[in-house]
This record gives structure tokens, sequence and C-alpha cells, in this order.
């Protein structure tokens, strides 16, 4: 085996003028399959080259992938480059399990079909990593959450996508509901009806769900937890029969975090089951298939669709496209210049979609970009407003800790303060890395350092979690394909398909990186949303505090004019 630039098998180069010929193909497609065979038992070339990277080949041979590299792993968007290349490829293996193939057989067709003949064979693909980093950096972030939305709508029911973008609303109306509520009407009272009607639904759901798994399973044993459960929470809010017991027993903050959590949540779910009542009015809510039935696959490798598709995806994403199939063009072509320049007459095997670029510059070299301009980290050139916004906190942090030490508040008050940030970040970060599945060692960590990680956009608590957590996992690529396996079986109950799921190492690692991260948001939504206010009545409210920060603004500016003077 060689690569894109390495001597074929059987000699070196012939020297004077090679020539390239390339077949377009269909990854998931039987009859490119025999193409591929046929065209290279014609043309007997000196060098089939194939589009494949060196550790996508490996994994086709069925050898053990790579492990991956921690740091690679978990260092800036990383994780959500793997989840992008995760769900990429399950796409296409659902295509290939459809039409009865294994993506990537017409690259191994070709492989094979070379060595059978004593023929040179060439990876002239760039690095799928690579790819994946540059594709994801040129995305934008609109189009980051389409590709990932389109993706959930295709490989889950339409349903749950709804309700769980609908739950996901609700968890962050609740902090905001705290906050401005009262601007809209929004009494304790209220928040004391919907904390009892949340706990004693939740308690019934429990229970209902406890005594269900005795007698049924799976969607039914959810249906009669969701029943009970919201049968007695309606009875709670429209009697209020335990709002006394409940406010007594839990305390004035307590009832507002759970009052307006509860409030959120339900407004989001009620939008969220809204969203997915009319989405499933419109067709089928489980991933449709039958598009694939009509479609031949064989027009995928037909100049004209493939070229309609292509222009189609480049409308979606310019950049994307330009990462995923512009650039990776003018790579695979600059490795065929390569060969040819050296005298090899090259059969390339290619997918359809990359047939034309590559044809346009073989015939016009002098057009390919610099090979430097196409290989490396990609930074993105838009401007980096999520680490804007996240130094804009960090600042704000510090300057009201600042202010309020310069306007003379006492120490005791603000190591109060700083003690309940240390806290709740710890303690939300460290239980949702548990929840996760990860050691107590990991999620000790992670909750140890969430407090400084939650002010600091360079840093992040999972990324610290992460680092203790694959002492005891290795993780490879290989996991990718673990992972649609379990997504395609159709037999298994979701609840058992996720708990498999979180056997594999990599997701796993992602999920606990995840959550430690989501933990430490959270917590910071609560402390903003219901611990500071609280503090801050011992300052005179929100006007105290701000009369206090003005204070201390002044104060710095007179001890700073003090000490240049």
């Amino acid at each position: 085996m060689s690569d894109g630039m390495a001597q074929p098998q059987h000699g070196e180069p012939p020297g004077g003028e090679g020539s390239v010929s390339v077949v377009g193909t269909a990854h998931v497609s039987e009859a490119s399959v025999e193409e591929v065979e046929a065209r290279i038992a014609d043309e007997q070339p000196d060098v089939v080259a194939v589009e494949l990277d060196e550790g996508r080949y490996r994994q086709l041979q069925g050898e053990e992938p790579d492990d991956l590299d921690a740091s690679d792993l978990l260092q800036g968007n990383t994780v959500f480059q793997f989840l992008a290349y995760w769900m990429l490829s399950y796409i296409q293996t659902r295509l290939g399990d459809r039409f009865d193939i294994e993506p990537g057989a017409d690259m191994m067709a070709a492989v094979e079909t070379a060595e059978e003949y004593g023929l040179g064979v060439a990876l002239v693909d760039r690095d799928i990593q690579e790819t994946i980093q540059r594709f994801w950096a040129r995305m934008t972030i609109t189009e980051k959450l389409r590709m990932v939305g389109g993706l959930a709508f295709g490989v889950t029911d339409s349903r749950v996508v709804g309700v769980m973008a609908g739950l996901l609303v609700g968890l962050l109306a609740g902090p905001a509901l705290a906050l401005f509520g009262g601007a809209v009407g929004v009494t304790q009272a209220v928040y004391l009806r919907a904390a009892t009607a949340a706990l004693l639904g939740g308690a019934a759901a429990l229970v209902a769900d406890q005594a269900a798994s005795l007698v049924v399973g799976g969607d039914s044993r959810l249906a009669a937890a969701l029943a009970s459960g919201g049968a007695v929470a309606t009875v709670a809010a429209v009697s209020g029969v335990a709002d006394a017991l409940v406010g007594s027993v839990l305390g004035g903050l307590t009832v507002t975090i759970i009052g307006s959590l509860a409030l959120g949540i339900a407004g989001g779910l009620a939008v969220g089951i809204v969203a997915a009542g009319l989405i499933g009015l419109r067709g089928p809510v489980e991933p449709a298939e039958d598009g694939l039935d009509e479609m031949d696959i064989e027009e995928l490798t037909d100049a004209d669709v493939v070229t309609a598709m292509m222009e189609e995806f480049r409308q979606f994403s310019p950049g994307g496209a330009d990462a995923l199939i512009d650039e990776r063009d003018a790579y695979i072509a600059h490795r065929l210049v390569g060969l040819r320049d050296a005298g090899y007459d090259v059969l390339a095997v290619v997918g359809a979609g990359h047939r034309e670029g590559i044809e346009r510059y073989l015939d016009d070299p002098a057009s390919l970009p610099p090979m430097s301009s196409l290989t490396g980290t990609e930074t993105g050139g838009r401007i980096p407003w999520g680490k804007i916004i996240g130094i804009g906190l960090s600042v704000g942090f510090v300057t009201f800790f600042v202010l309020l030490a310069m306007a003379g508040v006492q120490d005791g008050f603000l190591l109060r303060l700083f003690g309940a940030w240390f806290l709740i970040n710890g303690v939300f970060a460290a239980g949702f890395a548990k929840l996760a599945g990860a050691r107590w060692t990991s999620a000790g960590v992670g909750g140890a350092v969430a407090w400084m990680t939650s002010i600091n956009p360079a840093l992040a608590p999972g990324w610290f979690t992460g680092y203790v957590e694959l002492r005891h996992l290795t993780v490879n690529v290989g996991d990718i394909s673990t992972l649609n396996e379990l997504l395609s079986d159709e037999t298994k109950p979701i609840g058992e398909i996720v708990s498999e799921m979180f056997d594999v190492p990599l997701f796993k690692l992602i999920m606990v990186v995840a959550l430690t991260n989501i933990g430490s948001i959270v917590a910071s939504l609560l402390f903003v949303s219901y611990i500071l206010p609280l503090f801050g009545t011992e300052l005179g409210g929100v006007d105290g505090v701000s009369r206090l920060m003005i204070e201390g603004a002044r104060n710095s500016a007179e001890l700073i004019w003090r000490t240049v003077t």
C-alpha cells in the first residue's frame, strides 16, 4: 500500500507523460462496484487512486482503529466535530443498509481489484479528521443548528424532537421568569401553586412508573407515569389543596426556584407538544425512507443529478461545501497531477460529486490553489461572538466583586457570596457529570473547577472531567461504527439502546464532557436568577446594589487618580 505520492508497488516512476481518468461512483451502489472492477480490468492502469485517507482505509480493511488523542478530543470544538462526523457517518450507514451494501464498498473493490492485478494503489484523499474540522469551522452557527436539527429529524421520531426542543426552551425560560416574572404579574402565590403541582405530580409519576414496571414496560409504562403525574399535578394546581404545607416546608427561595422552573418547563413542553402535533399532521413521524425506495441509487452517479445535489448543499452552507467538496476536489487533484507528472497512467475512483471539480483541475492544473491552503487547522474568519460574550461575562463578574469591595462591602458578605457561587457550580457540574456516568473522581474534579471555568471562556469544566475520565477509557474511531449499529437496531426498546450507547467509550466521554459543561451553565443561570437576588436584599435590593457599584466605581477612579498623580 502506498500513499498518494509514494511509488506504486511495481517499480520506479516510468517517466514521460502520464494520464488520469476519473470514475465517479456512489458509495452505496452495487453497480458502482461492478463498474469499478470492470474499468480496472479493462484499462490496467499503473496506479488506481482511491478517495480514501489512511485512517478510513484501515477501518474499511477491518483493522483496529487508532486510539484518539485525549488533547485532540477535548480541545475546542472537537467534540462537536466528532458529533458531526458521527451523524454524517450514520446517514451513510443507513443508506448502505437500505441498499444492502457496505458504505465504501466501491473504494474497497477498487483496492482489491488493483491488488489482484498487481497494480499500484494510492490513497489520495485528505485526512477525514482534518476535513471535518475545517467543515465545522467554515459553517455559521445558523448552519450548524440547521444541520443538527435536520439530522435529528432524520434519525428519530419528529415528535420527540419537538418535545425535546420545548423542554430545552422551558429550562431556559424558568430562570428568566424568576428574574422578570414580577413585571408581568407572576406573584409568589403563583410560584407556590406551580411548585406544589410539580412536586406532587412528580411524586405520583414516580410511584406510577414503579407500579407499572411490575406489569408492563416500554411505552405503556411511560404513558402510565405521565398520565398519573399529569392528573395529580392538575388537581393540585386547580385546588391548591397542599399549598400551605409545601410553603411551610420549603420556604420562599425554594418555592421560587421550583415554581419558576416548573412554569418554564410546562410552558416549553406545551409549545413543544403543539409543534410536535403539527409536525405529525404534516406526514409520517418516523424517519422517512420511502424516498429512498423510490429513488434509483444509480441516479447518484448521473452528472445532472449530482450537480443539482451539490448546488443544493452549497446553498445550505457555502462554507461547509467549500471544505467538504471544493477543497477536497483540489486536494485530490493535486495528488493526481503529481502522479501524472511522474509518468503514471492513473485510474481515479472518487465519489460522483467530486468528479466534475477534479476533472476541471486536471484540465487546468495552473488553477489549483496552493496545497498549503488546503491543509491544516481552520480557524474560521468570522467574528468570535461566543468568545466575546464569554470574555464580557468574565469581566462583568470580576468587576461586580471589585466594585462592591471598593464600595466598602464587608469581606464576610463577599466571601459568603463567593462561597455560594463555588458551591452551586460545583454541585451542578459534578451532579450532571455523575448523571452521565462519570466516576466520582472525574465528577469531583469537574465540580471543583466549575466556579473558575464558568467565568473563563478559555476553559470548560468538562475538559477537566474528561481528562480524568480518559484514564479509565480507551476511545477510538471504531466507536462510531458501534454507535451506528446501535442506532440502526429497530428491535430494541429506546431505553436499552441508550443504556448500551453509554457503554461505548466515545459516547460516554462526549456525554460526560457535555453534561459537566451544561451543569455549570445551569448553575450560573440559577445563581444569577435566584441566589444573587437573595443576597442583594441584604444590600437594599437592586437599587442598593446599583448605588454601591456606582460608589465603588467612583472610589476606584479616585484611587487610580491619586496613584497616577
